[in-house]
């Protein structure tokens, strides 16, 4: 029997939907302006240097290292109350963007600013692939 998700499900829109049709491949695809060429994430619809609509898609090394973190102690939502605590991460990724995700098996006394990390895909449900990171450090 499958357990019912009870996290929030993102809902694609015209923007972002190559993001999680990306993550769902196991890729990790950001945003690169088609007229100027600055990256971006996370998916919008606007460059914010220049201001154009105009996007394509890159896949990103999906590596980085950690610019900040907090530790969730409380859930928000009850879908995460399994995962605590839970050590949310904002990465600076090799493309110059950052994003956040979950940092997963690795002590959460041991995270710094600079510890190095790689994205991982974790299959949430038939249709939803979700990020997370782990630490490339091998011992902590």
């Amino acid at each position: 029997m499958e357990t019912e998700y009870l996290k929030p499900v993102p809902s694609p829109t015209q923007d972002t939907a190559p993001y999680w049709k990306g993550l769902n491949e196991g890729r990790l695809l950001i945003q690169k302006c088609g007229s100027c060429g600055k990256l971006r994430h996370y998916p919008r619809p606007l460059c914010d240097a220049c201001h154009s609509f105009e996007v394509e898609w890159v896949e990103a090394a999906g590596h980085g290292t950690v610019h900040s973190w907090t530790i969730t102690h409380h859930p928000f939502n009850i879908g995460f109350k399994r995962e605590l605590p839970l050590a949310l991460v904002t990465v600076d990724l090799a493309e110059g963007v950052r994003m956040q995700a979950a940092l997963k098996d690795f002590p959460h006394e041991k995270i710094r600013i600079g510890l190095a990390v790689a994205i991982r895909f974790q299959r949430a449900k038939e249709d939803l692939t979700l990020p997370y990171f782990v630490a490339l450090e091998k011992n902590p």
